[in-house]
């Protein structure tokens, strides 16, 4: 378990060295707050501007806007004779590029590499996001024996890694989850997973994915009452015990941009192909917030 703590410690002290390069630029006479993707003979700058992707190439001290306006129901694809006129001094194909990061970032990458042997791609997660964020909700502990299937409070926090350019579809979620126990049913348990995230719908206003929970720590308490028939007695059991697991949960959300951050909706512990459920439909329900750091 030591190990495994200084591991999670040692990931999150390196992931939070790389920080994303945003600087002013003007563009035809209008300001924009702008990432930089790639860096070399042409640069590629984009950013989210008014919930809307946009990209620019930079070269020399020209900076062009990428377009790709639409008339009637097709896309004029502007952005292709774009990039052919400013990589003409090469022999590139821009038939195949779209106008999306990972795209436009190979064709970029491909061109420096062609210009200047000495180049060298850009590093890995360039552009590291984190979000922090509380949520709380219910859960019926679908995973433990629950004999009336009563539901308690849950609550807890959630650390996400981000990069919308290197791994755009993908997350990684470190999360505390505490369990309250209730009358009804006397069951708490503390919780530390590491999860991962699909995010299969992907807009500037919402994201819906797959969550799956890969590893996790839980600590748990639970006092069951035991009749005995014989005495005529009723008998209190108190347990508790901690497990470490690699239970492979799957669980569905979204995050919706609100304000500077994000309203988190969670249908989480769905379902496992490793650990066995108690037979009961899994409630699990959570709302939550996510500031972006």
């Amino acid at each position: 378990m030591k190990r495994f703590t200084l591991l999670c410690c040692g990931l999150l002290l390196g992931l939070s060295t790389i920080t994303a390069q945003t600087d002013t630029y003007s563009v035809n006479n209008q300001s924009y707050e702008l990432k930089t993707d790639v860096e070399g003979p042409i640069t590629l700058l984009w950013n989210i501007v008014n919930q809307e992707y946009r990209y620019f190439a930079k070269k020399g001290t020209t900076i062009t806007e990428l377009t790709n306006t639409k008339e009637g129901k097709k896309y004029q694809e502007e952005y292709k004779k774009q990039l052919q006129e400013l990589t003409g001094d090469v022999t590139m194909n821009t038939d195949k590029v779209k106008l999306t990061l990972a795209s436009l970032r190979r064709f970029f990458n491909a061109y420096n590499k062609a210009v200047d042997a000495s180049y060298e791609e850009n590093s890995f997660l360039t552009n590291m996001e984190y979000r922090l964020g509380g949520f709380v909700g219910i859960t019926n502990s679908v995973f433990v024996d629950n004999p009336d299937n009563t539901s308690n409070t849950q609550f807890g926090i959630d650390f996400e890694l981000y990069d919308a350019t290197a791994l755009p579809s993908h997350a990684i979620v470190f999360q505390y989850k505490q369990t309250l126990s209730s009358d009804e049913f006397d069951y708490s348990a503390a919780q530390f997973s590491i999860n991962h995230r699909f995010k299969f719908i992907k807009t500037p206003i919402y994201q819906i994915y797959l969550n799956t929970k890969l590893v996790t720590f839980t600590s748990a308490k639970r006092s069951e009452e035991i009749d005995d028939d014989t005495l005529g007695l009723i008998a209190v059991d108190d347990s508790s015990g901690s497990n470490l697991q690699g239970p492979v949960i799957f669980g569905l959300g979204a995050d919706i941009k609100l304000g500077k951050g994000y309203l988190s909706l969670n249908y989480n512990d769905a379902y496992s192909f490793i650990i066995d459920d108690n037979g009961e439909f899994p409630v699990d329900l959570t709302i939550g917030y996510k500031f972006v750091l």
